[in-house]
């Protein structure tokens, strides 16, 4: 049999044919297509389900992994080199509208990360019962997170147990606010760490 088909159409004969464009599925662009979507999908496991509470207000047929994925997949992806990577200062694992802090300083010692901010709770919508989330991941894969409410002070401090690690050891850190209830969320904040 050939490439083609027939039919009857409307009382006639009709003969069709399909061109064969037969399209290589590992082309480079799309090897590197299946990198940048496996790197994204890999950050959201590793976030240990912190990144589903940073998505709330989403279309009610869009899951919070579709969220993230639709967010970072063409943004956070730095292609430029030969292998994709994650440009994690683009990289949202959270967003909303309510009002995040303002990180003024991120210090790491001894004891671990020391978050020093502005709580911004004279913005609008903003809650002293809101929740603050730090969260922390070590090149090692291991991941660490400290949660409490902003506060009524307009000045607050995080801090987080990170054990024997230096600033050469930690990937990234985030710092995210949602509110008490879970309704509501902010844009999450990538931290510079001193």
């Amino acid at each position: 049999m050939g490439n083609f088909n027939t039919y009857v159409h409307r009382g006639q004969n009709v003969v069709s044919s399909k061109a064969f464009n037969r399209k290589d599925a590992n082309t480079d662009s799309q090897k590197a297509q299946r990198a940048s979507f496996k790197l994204i999908g890999d950050a959201w496991a590793s976030l240990g389900g912190f990144a589903e509470s940073g998505f709330p207000v989403r279309p009610v047929k869009q899951s919070p992994y579709n969220c993230f994925m639709a967010l970072n997949l063409p943004n956070a992806i730095d292609a430029t080199g030969e292998v994709p990577v994650i440009n994690y200062r683009l990289l949202q694992i959270a967003k909303g509208t309510l009002a995040v802090v303002n990180v003024n300083s991120a210090t790491l010692n001894a004891t671990g990360l020391t978050l020093e901010c502005d709580s911004n709770i004279e913005f609008p919508y903003a809650s002293a019962n809101d929740v603050v989330t730090l969260l922390a991941k070590s090149k090692a894969g291991a991941l660490y997170a400290a949660r409490q409410p902003r506060g009524s002070e307009s000045k607050c401090s995080i801090q987080l147990a990170l054990p024997n690690l230096v600033k050469e050891d930690i990937e990234f850190v985030y710092v995210f606010v949602t509110s008490a209830d879970g309704k509501k969320a902010s844009n999450s904040v990538f931290v510079e760490v001193n």
